[in-house]
């Protein structure tokens, strides 16, 4: 048992420390998991005699990067299966399956993840492709979006599908040339397999619960390194579930996790496990429309999407978006909604406005998962709904350009629209979407205050943020997220010891520098969890 969960009192001093209240104490004293004082160093020691004095090394310490927004549990699964995240070719990808294909661990479905036909070619693996690997085994292939996967012709067999019109409502299934179905799935069409609810068997096992630990503990080590203390998984069922719940029973759930439920695996009359600081129901999540980078959601006005038609794709109906978020909101929790085009944050709006007043007089902050593409009106209703925003943090850095490209610069100025949420008051919290893109929160932070793209496009200047605010945004907003504002996302009483020490102060750099800020330590309740030393 280490000192600080003995109980003894830490006083911690920095260079310089940002409270995120506004105020830049010279340190701050713990007791347990917590902190109890702010103040000049000297007070504090006078105060404390028996105290240990702990020296950051580092220029700039603040409270811990929360991610509100973000897929860890799939990037250790995607470890556990086969993992295409650095594969860069077709006979790279023929080589992993079939590796997995002759491996005792192979299961009647070999799943992979992480497809990035940037890096392998386009229009390379489809049915035909993977029919070469295996043409008695199912072989599903998730694309890195988690918006589309691709089979062969023994999985789209077992599924069910033959002809494109097999799809589901809030589903795709593509053809080739001759009208065959080429392989590819989107949104329902592959998530209801995926994800089938309680009582239905998944095609993706979850794999050795040891191994899935391992991986779920490479993940937590990386996630430490770029100074992530919480996080709040976005896709949670019974198989992610057991893994954390085996990594925090082991110790090795070094991180705080908040978890949003996947709709169809939601028992509104089973309880709920008791909330802890560590690991926890967040809300219960569900899909509306599409991908903002993969030309899918759901806008008003047209536009050229991925799949071929004039808009985006809407995956729950009206009839199950209402049904789900008013299931969800009877039974006291926060429904999580994705929601990318203005269309679509619009219908959920529309839901949200209309529910009842609950019997206990207890307001419920639903949330808007991405909530891409807006305007001021949508603003103003988001914030007289008392609806929290996640957008994208980084996307306009890694994705400008097609983002502008598939939406017009119009809604692409009005994408990830931070300042103006802040302006109104509105609750924003920071998100990645990781593994879709890099987790660190220094690339969100830096693609919130330049808004510029890889390229050096500048999509909606006049959305930039102050250092400060984009540092509000991965601390107190993604706090409040989660119901958690009042012990998360600052460095003051009360609040836990979750913070990051940072190698160069970030509001006296070039904010092109951010992302190349290296982190020296992260702690998590009053404890080292990871060092760069």
């Amino acid at each position: 048992m280490n000192e600080a969960s003995q109980g003894r009192v830490r006083i911690f001093a920095a260079e310089r420390i940002l409270a995120m209240d506004g105020s830049e104490p010279e340190s701050f004293a713990t007791r347990g998991d917590r902190i109890i004082a702010t103040g000049p160093r000297a007070a504090m020691m006078e105060q404390y005699r028996d105290a240990e004095l702990v020296d950051l090394e580092g220029a700039l310490v603040v409270p811990g990067f929360n991610d509100a927004h973000c897929h860890p549990s799939q990037a250790a699964l995607a470890r556990v299966r086969v993992d295409l995240t650095a594969v860069s070719s077709p006979a790279g990808v023929r080589e992993a399956l079939a590796q997995r294909l002759k491996s005792p661990a192979s299961t009647e479905w070999v799943i992979a993840q992480a497809f990035d036909e940037r890096l392998v070619g386009e229009n390379v693996v489809d049915r035909k492709f993977l029919d070469t690997i295996s043409a008695t085994q199912p072989i599903v292939v998730v694309h890195y979006s988690f918006h589309r996967a691709v089979a062969n012709s023994r999985a789209l067999e077992q599924i069910g599908y033959r002809t494109a019109q097999d799809a589901p409502s809030g589903g795709e299934l593509l053809v080739d040339a001759d009208g065959e179905l080429n392989g590819w799935m989107f949104e329902r069409a592959w998530l209801d397999p995926w994800l089938p609810g309680r009582g239905r068997e998944s095609i993706a096992a979850g794999g050795e619960i040891s191994a899935r630990i391992a991986a779920l503990g490479q993940i937590t080590e990386e996630l430490h390194a770029v100074g992530i203390t919480s996080y709040c998984d976005a896709i949670v069922t019974p198989v992610e579930q057991e893994m954390y719940a085996a990594a925090l029973a082991d110790g090795s759930l070094t991180t705080r996790v908040n978890m949003l439920l996947w709709h169809s695996y939601f028992d509104e009359t089973a309880p709920i496990a008791p909330a802890s600081n560590r690991l926890q129901v967040a809300g219960v999540k569900m899909m509306l429309d599409g991908a903002l980078s993969g030309g899918t959601c759901l806008c008003r006005q047209p536009y050229a999407r991925e799949s071929g038609t004039d808009n985006g794709l809407q995956i729950l109906s009206d009839e199950e978006l209402r049904a789900e978020i008013g299931r969800v909101h009877s039974a006291g929790m926060r429904a999580a909604v994705h929601a990318n085009g203005d269309r679509a944050i619009e219908k959920v709006l529309e839901v949200v406005e209309s529910l009842p007043a609950r019997p206990d007089g207890i307001t419920i902050n639903h949330r808007i998962e991405h909530c891409s593409i807006v305007d001021e009106q949508l603003i103003r209703r988001l914030k007289q709904a008392q609806i929290m925003a996640l957008p994208f943090s980084a996307f306009v850095h890694l994705y400008g350009e097609k983002i502008a490209s598939y939406y017009g610069d119009d809604r692409a100025r009005m994408t990830s629209a931070h300042k103006s949420m802040l302006d109104a008051a509105l609750v924003v919290g920071g998100s990645s979407d990781y593994p879709l893109v890099p987790i660190n929160p220094l690339l969100g932070i830096q693609s919130m205050v330049t808004r510029e793209s890889t390229s050096g496009q500048v999509v909606g200047p006049d959305q930039r943020l102050s250092v400060s605010q984009a540092l509000g945004v991965y601390t107190t907003g993604s706090a409040h997220a989660t119901g958690e504002g009042s012990i998360k996302g600052k460095l003051t009483p009360g609040h836990l010891a979750d913070f990051v020490v940072l190698d160069k102060d970030l509001t006296t750099i070039d904010a092109h520098e951010i992302v190349d800020v290296k982190v020296r330590s992260t702690w998590v309740g009053a404890d080292q969890v990871w060092t760069a030393n």
